[in-house]
């Protein structure tokens, strides 16, 4: 086979419908739009929530029910990297970190993330740490403490 010999396939392209022409073609004079009306104008399309002026259905139902979005848990993100500022031995506690102004505010608790890579050895007090964190921490031979 040369690519002077490929063919599309059956069915691949079709004619354009070509809407308002000719008797043969059953779309001629108003094009299948029918007649008058705001769908037969250019341009004329309606919104599918609308509802001819009645009262729309999403004003109609009552707006009661509950969102849990209001009590999500929200942790202070840090990184193993930026824990290497510390000395060896420190009890890196979230005031300290507050203290280094490692941490801006301290919402629901701290997490400690995995990225880069720790190379004190320290104890890290936090809420909760990835596993890929826990495992370079235990690496480092630090120590993690969940408060």
């Amino acid at each position: 086979m040369k690519l002077h010999e490929l063919e599309k396939n059956i069915g691949a392209t079709h004619e354009k419908k070509r809407v308002g022409h000719g008797p043969g073609s059953g779309l001629g004079k108003t094009s299948g739009r029918g007649q008058k009306g705001q769908k037969a104008r250019s341009g004329g399309s309606i919104n599918p929530v609308f509802e001819g002026g009645q009262l729309p259905l999403y004003r109609r139902l009552p707006k009661r029910g509950f969102s849990n979005a209001r009590f999500k848990i929200r942790y202070a993100v840090i990184n193993l990297a930026d824990l290497n500022k510390f000395e060896d031995g420190t009890v890196v506690t979230p005031t300290l970190l507050k203290d280094a102004g490692i941490i801006k505010k301290g919402l629901d608790g701290i997490k400690v993330l995995g990225n880069g890579k720790l190379e004190k050895k320290i104890t890290i007090q936090a809420s909760k740490f990835s596993t890929s964190a826990l495992k370079k921490i235990k690496e480092a031979g630090s120590k993690a403490e969940v408060i």
